[in-house]
């Protein structure tokens, strides 16, 4: 009904696996670079990344005012005059104040060289003067490098957590390479948005931690409808060479991969534009790693599968030889 939607052909034939060795060439020279962007200087806690407050700790301010709403965008833009990097803010209720006043919660880093007492201070009198004299203040919290540290390496350990489950999951529900094939996209796509946020210098957040975490789960699901199309299409053309049946089996999912991409990637692009300052960075985060998501899929988990070799059967893996290798008679 739609006409566009012709433009992306049902039928494709692409020989995705004749670049397979320059795309393992470029993905390895990319996470080369993006693992040296994300670790130097050797730093703690977040060595090349811009650590955000979550990570390298800051001061955490709630208040409440009534009885006009509270204006969030003119708030957190009065305390990043003052503050040093991101400003986060938000609103909440209470239950011992239903309705009565209007609740927030701001969080920001005080600047280098500056008394955190003095900016506390002049947040509160910037605040003051947007919202009025009947603007009350219930806590001042300072959030030590500590605690910061501890939510940093929690945050790499669900990473590690959910690359490892993956691992497990394809693993019984297909063979140990596509396992392998998977993990390694996985890890592909993490270490390459690693270096998109080094490079771009967005701060690495909590928020940056669910961001990736989405996307592992996307890459997986993408990696798994080209495995499950793999897996039938080694079942019906046994004596088909294996490189024909992965070229066969992402043609046959490529249309369904390239309008699910395309579809989050418009909405994703929508939330960066309007969504303001807070959703922005992980729109971008998000729609970068849906991209590398469908490229590793085609390009790092199907070529490890054809390196590995994989059974048909009750027939034993055959793994590819390298080029310019001879076979003893």
């Amino acid at each position: 009904m739609w006409p566009l939607i012709k433009i992306i052909p049902t039928q494709t034939h692409f020989r995705f696996v004749a670049f397979a060795r320059i795309a393992a060439v470029l993905s390895i020279l990319a996470v080369i670079g993006s693992l040296f962007m994300t670790i130097y200087p050797m730093t703690p806690p977040c060595g090349g990344l811009n650590c955000g407050i979550d990570f390298k700790g800051g001061t955490v301010l709630e208040f409440a005012t009534k009885p006009k709403p509270l204006n969030l965008g003119a708030t957190r833009a009065a305390v990043a005059r003052l503050a040093h990097g991101d400003v986060q803010m938000q609103a909440f209720a209470t239950a011992d104040d239903p309705g009565a006043r209007y609740h927030a919660m701001t969080r920001f880093q005080t600047p280098p060289g500056g008394n955190p007492a003095v900016i506390v201070q002049q947040v509160k009198a910037a605040i003051t003067g947007i919202h009025g004299p009947q603007t009350a203040y219930s806590r001042t919290d300072v959030v030590g490098p500590k605690v910061s540290g501890e939510l940093f390496r929690n945050g790499i350990l669900a990473l590690g957590l959910a690359i490892g489950l993956m691992l497990i999951y394809i693993w019984f529900r297909f063979e140990l390479q596509f396992g392998l094939g998977a993990v390694a996209a996985l890890f592909h796509d993490v270490i390459l948005t690693f270096g998109l946020i080094a490079v771009t210098r967005m701060e690495f957040s909590l928020t940056t931690i669910a961001a990736i975490l989405t996307i592992i789960g996307y890459s997986m699901n993408d990696t798994v409808v080209v495995f499950d199309r793999l897996r039938e299409n080694l079942r019906k053309y046994k004596k088909m060479p294996l490189r024909e049946v992965i070229d066969l089996s992402i043609n046959e999912t490529l249309s369904r991969t390239v309008i699910t991409g395309l579809t989050a990637i418009l909405a994703l692009a929508g939330l960066a534009f309007f969504g303001g300052e807070a959703l922005y960075q992980f729109s971008i985060i998000m729609m970068f790693g849906i991209a590398i998501g469908t490229y590793s899929s085609i390009y790092v988990a199907s070529p490890i599968i054809l390196l590995w070799g994989v059974k048909r059967g009750e027939e034993e893996a055959k793994p590819i030889k390298p080029m310019g290798a001879t076979t003893n008679r």
